[in-house]
C-alpha cells in the first residue's frame, strides 16, 4: 500500500458522519442488504475472515480493497482492533474508490 493518508482522512470523516460499520457479522449484513457501498479490509486480517468478506463482496458485487494494517485502520476511526470497515454512503465510497484505484495503479 502506498503511503497515502488521504483515504484514511475520508474514513475518519465517514466515521464521524456515522456511515461506517465495523465487525465481521455487521459488515456481512450490510453487504447482504446492499447497504455497503465499499468494504475496506486490513492487510493483516485473518484468513477465515478475509475469505468470508471477499466471498460476500464478490457475490453481492460490492467493491472491496485491501488497505493498510489493522493498526492504521483502527487509528483512522479512533477504535482499536478494526480489521474491516464497511462504508454505507455513496459519496464517501466513490471518493475512496478513486483514491484506492489510483493507489493500486500508481
Amino acid at each position: 500500500m502506498a503511503n497515502n493518508s488521504a483515504y484514511l482522512n475520508i474514513i475518519g470523516l465517514a466515521n464521524r458522519a456515522g456511515k461506517c460499520t465495523f465487525g465481521e457479522e455487521l459488515i456481512v449484513k450490510e453487504i447482504q442488504s446492499k447497504r455497503a457501498k465499499i468494504v475496506l479490509i486490513a492487510s493483516d486480517i485473518g484468513d477465515q475472515t478475509r475469505k468470508k468478506l471477499t466471498d460476500k463482496c464478490q457475490f453481492y458485487k460490492v467493491p472491496y480493497f485491501f488497505v493498510d494494517d489493522r493498526d492504521t485502520l483502527s487509528q483512522a476511526v479512533g477504535k482499536s482492533g478494526r480489521v474491516a470497515i464497511s462504508i454505507s454512503e455513496q459519496g464517501f465510497a466513490k471518493k475512496l474508490k478513486t483514491l484506492l484505484d489510483e493507489n493500486i495503479r500508481g
